[in-house]
């Protein structure tokens, strides 16, 4: 479906009749509208009897499950309310004929880089994975760099682009690994293969390309410690670009670590990677009664202890996100960056989740990715909107709009006396990120270091619980901007007087922003359904929970 509207969008951009007649803001109504016609057809699938044990497709490249077919449904539907926030106004002025120009291509390249996260989701081979992966890839650097007159906008997409040819050229060389020593590419064969293989140097080979295309993944989502690159990109980048960053190719590339991770057999399959003296890895199932004997007799194992790598390697990942995602925040004066180290902090829980690799750590994991998502794509509807209004001044008997983001943390101030509903909503969706309760991210974070505890990991619990007290402290400091009225700012800062006049030209004028209807009205009811989750929190939970049980049972 979406390959066909691509085709079909592209067409009738090239046609000059049709181009001339279908402006910027039917391009971008009409990708909306495809995204939620293809989300339905999706769920539609879900009545399909034999998809409950999956099906293959393209030759088996592809594997369509109720697992991969309800996260194509989500993903879908949060890619129609971000092309929302675009700016929808047609208007003879040079900014907005500046911003119409590019939002067709906005719209055709959010297309190719959904059509690419959709692919992941569903893959079930090395070709598929890494085919599926450029192509969501190719479509955010080209989105990085939307803005061509910004020379902040090219910086950030040049740098993503080199970091994420880098992170691709891991998964590559991992995946090539695997291929050298078993001759195989689906995921199926592979993970036969390690449940009946007792060959040494076979193994080895596996288990490297498997920690090198896991490392390639942990690169994509800005895990720590690779991470350097995300909070340069997201803070160069346009804030509409930078929404897209931080929600959809998250949510496709945890999907599939989350398919690797319950699959694959070394974790959760009560396989264990054991190093012997001789450097090889070894697969030991701890169902056998000759392997438990072998494990319990470790003669033989490197500093008598039995080394589960890929889990290692998460728990690793995880716990240097909590930190650093946490410590470094504290330090930040500009939002967007302020914003991707909570991110990478946010990582850290998801990735302990899916570390620990139980029924209910991965229930906690999907709930976790959801109200992640609810809310982040909240905060960034609320800093575009604000955005419109702030940019927005009165000059003559006329309105003018200046295309210009949301940099500092200190443009927010006084902004709940000027715009009290946004600054509500906005300190909602910040409360919850923090984890207060009863809003919707307490829960996430609760049954998340629940799962931990119960599986014994009680010092990454402990630093998990340390990391989210402190980083409320970097979200009261945007709520307490919010609060600081703007008197003392002119004050302080006599160049801002300026400025300060141009507000408050704008008192008892209805302004002309850019804001939509319906933006507002997907504002409201976001912050409502975080604000209100405990009320009727079985529709998610239980929906979550039916996800968790189906990936262990087929």
């Amino acid at each position: 479906m979406i390959f066909i509207s691509i085709l079909t969008l592209i067409v009738a951009k090239a046609i000059p009749s049709l181009n001339t007649k279908l402006s910027s803001i039917y391009f971008t109504r009409i990708s909306a509208i495809i995204f939620l016609y293809a989300g339905a057809l999706s769920f539609n699938t879900l009545y399909i009897q034999s998809i409950g044990s999956g099906i293959g497709i393209y030759s088996g490249l592809f594997h369509v499950t109720q697992v991969s077919q309800l996260i194509e449904v989500f993903l879908l539907v949060i890619g129609s309310l971000i092309l929302i926030a675009w700016p929808l106004l047609a208007n003879t002025g040079n900014i907005l004929k500046y911003i119409n120009s590019y939002s067709t291509d906005y719209s055709l390249i959010v297309l190719f880089s959904t059509l690419g996260s959709c692919l992941l989701i569903s893959c079930s081979d090395l070709i598929s994975m890494y085919l599926s992966i450029e192509l969501q890839s190719f479509g955010l650097y080209i989105l990085s760099t939307l803005y061509r007159e910004s020379e902040s906008s090219t910086s950030a997409g040049l740098k993503y682009f080199l970091l994420g040819g880098l992170s691709s050229c891991i998964i590559l060389l991992g995946s090539g690994l695997i291929y050298a020593y078993t001759g195989l590419t689906n995921f199926e064969s592979i993970y036969s293969l390690i449940s009946v293989s007792e060959y040494n140097y076979i193994i080895q080979g596996l288990s490297l390309g498997l920690i090198l295309i896991i490392v390639g993944f942990l690169f994509k989502i800005a895990a720590a410690p690779l991470h350097n690159w995300a909070p340069d990109v997201y803070d160069d980048t346009p804030t509409i670009v930078t929404i897209w960053l931080t929600i959809v190719p998250k949510i496709a590339i945890i999907i599939l670590l989350l398919e690797l991770h319950t699959q694959i057999g070394i974790i959760g399959g009560g396989t264990s990677i054991i190093i012997n003296t001789n450097g090889y890895a070894e697969f030991l199932n701890a169902l056998s009664t000759s392997n438990l004997y072998n494990i319990t007799n470790i003669s033989n194992i490197v500093g008598d202890t039995s080394i589960n790598i890929l889990k290692n390697l998460l728990l690793i990942s995880s716990l240097l996100s909590l930190i650093i995602g946490t410590v470094v925040g504290l330090a930040q004066t500009r939002v967007k960056r302020l914003l991707a180290y909570s991110t990478i902090s946010h990582i850290g829980f998801m990735l302990l989740a899916l570390a620990i690799n139980t029924e209910q750590s991965i229930d906690s994991l999907l709930f976790y990715l959801i109200q992640y998502t609810i809310t982040n794509l909240n905060i960034f509807l609320i800093i575009i909107a604000l955005g419109y209004i702030i940019n927005t001044y009165k000059i003559k008997d006329s309105f003018a709009f200046e295309l210009k983001d949301i940099k500092y943390i200190s443009e927010f101030k006084g902004q709940f006396f000027l715009n009290p509903l946004l600054s509500l909503s906005l300190v909602v969706s910040l409360f919850s990120l923090a984890g207060i309760p009863p809003l919707i991210g307490f829960f996430s974070k609760q049954f998340v270091l629940y799962s931990a505890v119960q599986s014994g990991y009680n010092f990454i619990s402990f630093v998990a619980i340390l990391v989210s007290v402190v980083s409320a402290s970097y979200y009261l400091k945007i709520i307490k901007v919010l609060h600081t009225s703007q008197d003392n700012e002119v004050a302080s800062h006599p160049s801002s007087a300026n400025q300060a006049e141009v507000d408050l030209s704008k008192e008892g004028e209805v302004k002309n922003t850019m804001l939509t209807n319906f933006h507002s009205y997907l504002i409201s009811c976001l912050t409502l359904s975080i604000l209100l989750f405990i009320l009727k929190p079985t529709l998610i939970l239980n929906s979550t929970q039916l996800l968790s049980l189906s990936l262990f049972n087929f």
